[in-house]
This record gives structure tokens, sequence and C-alpha cells, in this order.
């Protein structure tokens, strides 16, 4: 397996993607803690910088960027200085944003984090600020990106819908994607947080136990109805594959035919942080799928990439060589 996932690594570079979905600007103000205020019991922060990483869908596009895909960015930012840098950010990593559609009446998505620390103290997050406009896309934004996807289709071997609950996937433009997909025979894959059984006939669908259940209206995913739930999504979306992301307890890949594979996690001792592990796998599935991999194998990939970020902290990426490297040690003291 360790020589066919190399393989597999080789064979994604140059790959073209498309990431269609909610293109979030993370923002983090730090500051230097000075003091206890005299008008409230706050902490007085003293400005040291900001910058600006890509969240949400951009993260996606980051995410498999870092990887060595060629990828295609679509959705919609304010015409703002936020959105700016965001471009900007993406464009550093050879990111086509021509399909970064700016919207005059909207803010680009943020979400503010202020940081604090101190000398000797541990850098933390005091509190976050989002941004964002929930109300529809106008008939003109909406049918620009869906001229933004369909000008970009025939040169795509896979298409992600990274949906975070925004408005930048409507559901007339999710189902006009998906059936182009279907046309065109170009893996679909979903990752939705809310709204996933609006997806239906996607090729796969990503899901966490939490989201599946909720999807599903079960109270907790356990032992005994984890297969239940993962067959019924199966089955419901009528999507080739679901992609079950559990945390501690890895990864389970339900097929057609009953097929079920569960998928170790890598290491769980030195896990730092999940944020944005989810994006990492979604973005590893669709440069596998689209460099030929099955689903299983696909999978393997994508859980070896999360096993990497979740070492790391904040929504972090991974390169080529080190998911090389963490491959190659794994089967090493696995002896497989």
């Amino acid at each position: 397996m360790q020589k066919k996932l190399f393989e597999l690594l080789d064979a994604m570079q140059q790959k073209k993607i498309l990431v269609l979905g909610d293109m979030v600007a993370d923002v983090y103000l730090e500051g230097k803690i000075a003091r206890i205020s005299r008008e409230a019991p706050v902490l007085v922060l003293e400005y040291s910088g900001e910058k600006v990483v890509p969240g949400g869908a951009a993260n996606v596009v980051l995410n498999a960027a870092v990887l060595g895909g060629l990828v295609r960015a679509v959705g919609v930012i304010g015409r703002d200085d936020t959105g700016r840098e965001l471009a900007r950010c993406l464009q550093e990593r050879k990111v086509n944003t021509d399909g970064l559609i700016t919207d005059d009446i909207r803010p680009t998505t943020t979400k503010t984090r202020i940081m604090a620390g101190a000398k000797a103290t541990v850098r933390q997050q005091v509190v976050r600020i989002d941004r964002e406009d929930r109300t529809p896309l106008s008939t003109h934004a909406e049918s620009t990106v869906l001229t933004a996807v369909k000008t970009a289709i025939d040169q795509i071997g896979a298409v992600v819908m990274s949906d975070y609950g925004g408005s930048a996937i409507s559901p007339s433009l999710l189902r006009q994607v998906i059936d182009l997909c279907k046309e065109k025979n170009i893996p679909c894959i979903v990752d939705s947080r809310y709204n996933i059984l609006a997806y239906k006939g996607a090729t796969v669908i990503k899901q966490n136990e939490s989201e599946i259940a909720a999807a599903l209206g079960y109270d907790t995913l356990n032992e005994s109805n984890l297969l239940a739930a993962g067959r019924q999504l199966l089955e419901l979306m009528e999507a080739q594959a679901i992609m079950l992301t559990r945390g501690p307890e890895g990864m389970s890949i339900f097929e057609h035919g009953g097929k079920v594979t569960h998928i170790p996690v890598v290491d769980v001792s030195e896990v730092f942080d999940v944020t944005g592990a989810g994006d990492t796998a979604v973005a590893a599935m669709a440069l596998a799928l689209a460099a030929g991999a099955n689903y299983v194998e696909a999978a393997q990939l994508a859980n070896f990439a999360a096993g990497v970020v979740v070492t790391k902290f904040g929504a972090a990426t991974v390169s080529p060589a080190e998911l090389k490297e963490v491959i190659g040690s794994y089967y090493e003291n696995s002896n497989g």
C-alpha cells in the first residue's frame, strides 16, 4: 500500500480541481497583554499586528494547492480589503482566482480572532468576531458563479463543494453543478456542515459523526448504529461513497454493495488542533480521485493528510514531501 500511495501522490501533482463554496477570511489580530482595564474587568491588549489566512472553502483551496494541485477557486468575496487580501493569499499559491466573484453589496465573510499573549504565557484566543451576510446571492451573482464553473469544467478532474452554511451555494446552483458533474463524468465531493441532504446525487459525501447524526436524526453515533447510519446516508443521497470522519477512530468508507472499510487513525499521540482537518481530507480526496484512485485509496491518503495537520496549530496544510515522510514512517514501523 505504501508504494500505491506514493504513486498516487506523484500522480496528483498538477491535477486540476475546482473548489466551489463559502470563501472565508480568517483574520488573526494579535495583541500583547498590557494590563486590566479600569473601565471594566477585561484585558487591555497592545496591538502588535494582524494577518489574513484562507478559511472555509478557501482552506480547501489552499490545502489542495499545497498538495500540488492546480486549483480553481469559485465563490464570492466582497469589494473590500479583506477580500483582496484573501485573493492575494491564494494567488501566492498559484491558485486560479478568476472564479472569485466580487459582490458590491456584501462583505467578504470574515472571522476575526483576537489573540492575546505575553512573555512566558501561551497565546490564546480571547474572542471571535464574525462578519457575514447570509442573504441569498443576487440572480446576477449566482449566474456569474455558475458561468465560472461551466467555463472551467471541461479541464477539471474533480469538483469540491464546500458548504459552511453561508450563501455561496444556493439550492439552484448546487443542483446544476451536480448535474453538470454527472454529465461530464467528473467526481463531485461535497462537504456540508448543515445542509448535506440537499446534495443528493453527488459522488462522494463527506461528513463527521456529529454532522451525519444531525442529518439523520440520531442523538449520537456509536458502534451499534454507525454502520446503519452510513448505509442509510449512502442510499438516501444516491452517492457512490460516504467518507465518514471519526476523530480518534479514523475514517469509515461506505460504498455500494454493502462494502464498508474502516481506516484507523495514523497517530493519536500528538493531536494539537483539529481545526481544518476536514478541509485537508476533502482536498486530498479530490486530488486522489482526479489522479485515478478508488474510494478507499483516496480515503487512506486523506486520512494520512488529516493526521499530519492535526499535529499543527490552526488551519494548517501538508506538503507532498511531509506526507511521503509520514506514510513511509508509518509503514516502516508497522512492517506493512
